[in-house]
């Protein structure tokens, strides 16, 4: 999916990448379209298709039942009624529905990988899928109900339910609900009548986990990013030693996130400030805890860990996930398991994993900020203490986010169940690995923020050392919304503020537009 002028993007089956994906996702000026080399592969794949129906050869999901009815041969004349009761007999998810976005961005995924040519269907069904995005006709689709092996079968049914007229749609501003029907007909829309394999090819593969785990990663990516932050105020906060990330460290241990961490770190504040040299002059202490000294391992895992998954899920993104699948060049039809989840449930458990660990480490950090065991600082960071509780339970709710994440953080891909008779008999359960890492980010996300507000409460403590650098950037914009609490208050609000500073990614260009880029 390439970009191209006047918020175009180019649907080609090859070119999905993680920050153009997400911009064409978020963008709601973003069209899109069906790249003519795209087009022709499809056309030339369907014409192979048809060309083996009219010798009326047997093909699994063109002429037979689906699963374990494989075996069931279907009439031509009812070839178009099987793929309407597919969709409909598939629709049985439940629970909460997805946020519009992540629904968008499995129409972008799906259209996608029919896109590369191997599914045998018309180009009209791609062409359907650009047109609802492009009407803003987005699938109302329930988070539950897959097991992630012959795809993501009940929530892509929802999805290709909407495009053959029936089902919901969310409103423009994702408030409400609404029936596709009615939209259409408003809109002058026509459904998709669905042919030969055009509804199978429509829900086998993993576009609903892979979407969803492609919007928690670009979330991630920005927090991996912003615990170098917070870490490195908090370092300052408690007068911390920045000989840690010497770059001679690093290089004993050549990681990949390693060094780019330690260099971070010393970015952010700056090559000496007013508390670095403090602690050279004054400070009795020999070593920092591991949550500050250990930043460029722990993070630097983080980081090598995020940036294994994306290349995961960039490669899902664009493959061929249908089945059977069409080499019309090679003149084959195959039967295959392209629609297992397990690459992406297993990349994706790796990612809940690591953030939580993102999460633990900040936590800790927040932990010595309210310790006078482990700081110089008044006790919970509050400057009457008794009267006040200052931070002592946003220690304890980033504790319980921390905890939640553990929780979370146990892998759904080591689970299976037998489905589908026996006959779909090992499942990746990747949509709920999808889920839960969205969960943990979120959480992630909050305890991030909390300890930015605990940063930046120290560091006004320890006035009138002052930070330099990133840091003192970061502080100055906290404090534009979060001013010093000289007693307490609903610190929650505090944590929204800065919660929508990162998603907004104000506090990321603030501090690039003095620092220069972060090494991710």
């Amino acid at each position: 999916m390439n970009q191209s002028t006047h918020s175009t993007y180019k649907i080609d089956g090859h070119s999905i990448e993680l920050n153009a994906f997400f911009e064409a996702v978020t963008n709601a000026n973003t069209k899109f379209e069906l790249s003519s080399a795209a087009a022709a592969e499809m056309k030339k794949s369907r014409d192979y298709i048809d060309s083996r129906i009219a010798t009326g050869e047997v093909m699994y999901g063109v002429n037979t039942g689906f699963g374990a009815f494989s075996s069931v041969r279907i009439s031509d004349s009812e070839i178009e009624q099987l793929q309407r009761n597919l969709i409909r007999s598939h629709c049985v998810g439940i629970g909460q529905p997805f946020s519009k976005s992540q629904s968008k961005g499995m129409m972008i995924l799906r259209a996608n990988t029919i896109a590369r040519g191997h599914s045998g269907v018309r180009v009209e069904v791609v062409s359907k899928i650009l047109e609802f995005l492009n009407n803003d006709l987005i699938p109302v689709i329930p988070e539950q109900g897959s097991v992630g092996a012959s795809g993501d079968l009940a929530p892509l049914s929802h999805l290709a339910l909407t495009l053959i007229g029936e089902g919901q749609v969310w409103s423009t501003d994702g408030k409400e609900i609404l029936e596709v029907s009615d939209v259409l007909k408003t809109k002058n829309i026509q459904p998709l009548q669905l042919k030969a394999k055009e509804g199978l090819s429509l829900i086998n593969g993993c576009q609903v986990m892979t979407a969803v785990g492609l919007m928690a990663l670009h979330q991630a990516r920005d927090l991996m990013w912003l615990a170098d932050l917070s870490g490195a105020m908090t370092l300052e906060a408690l007068r911390g030693s920045r000989k840690p990330f010497d770059p001679l460290i690093a290089a004993a241990r050549p990681h990949a996130g390693e060094a780019p961490t330690a260099r971070n770190l010393l970015k952010l504040m700056g090559a000496t400030s007013e508390i670095g040299e403090s602690h050279l002059t004054d400070d009795h202490r020999v070593q920092d805890a591991y949550s500050l000294r250990c930043m460029p391992a722990v993070h630097g895992s983080v980081k090598m860990t995020l940036n294994y998954v994306q290349k995961i899920l960039e490669t899902e993104s664009n493959s061929s996930t249908d089945n059977p699948l069409v080499f019309a060049d090679d003149n084959k039809v195959l039967s295959c398991g392209n629609f297992h989840g397990m690459p992406v449930a297993h990349a994706l458990d790796f990612a809940g994993i690591a953030m939580a660990s993102l999460a633990s480490i900040s936590h800790e950090r927040i932990a010595k900020m309210i310790s006078t065991q482990m700081s110089e600082l008044a006790p919970f960071l509050t400057p009457n203490g008794g009267l006040n509780s200052g931070h002592m339970i946003v220690q304890v709710a980033a504790a319980s986010l921390v905890s939640e994440n553990k929780i979370l953080a146990h892998p759904a891909s080591c689970d299976s169940i037998p489905t589908s008779a026996e006959k779909e008999d090992h499942v990746s359960m990747g949509s709920i690995a999808a889920r839960k890492f969205q969960s943990i980010v979120n959480n992630a996300q909050n305890v991030i923020a909390m300890e930015l507000l605990s940063a930046c409460q120290a560091l006004d403590l320890i006035a009138p050392l002052k930070p330099t650098a990133g840091a003192k950037v970061a502080f100055d914009l906290i404090r534009t919304q979060v001013p010093f609490a000289k007693e307490d208050r609903i610190f929650s609000k505090d944590i929204t503020h800065i919660c929508q500073m990162i998603s907004s990614r104000e506090l990321i260009k603030a501090v690039t537009n003095k620092v220069g880029p972060l090494e991710v």
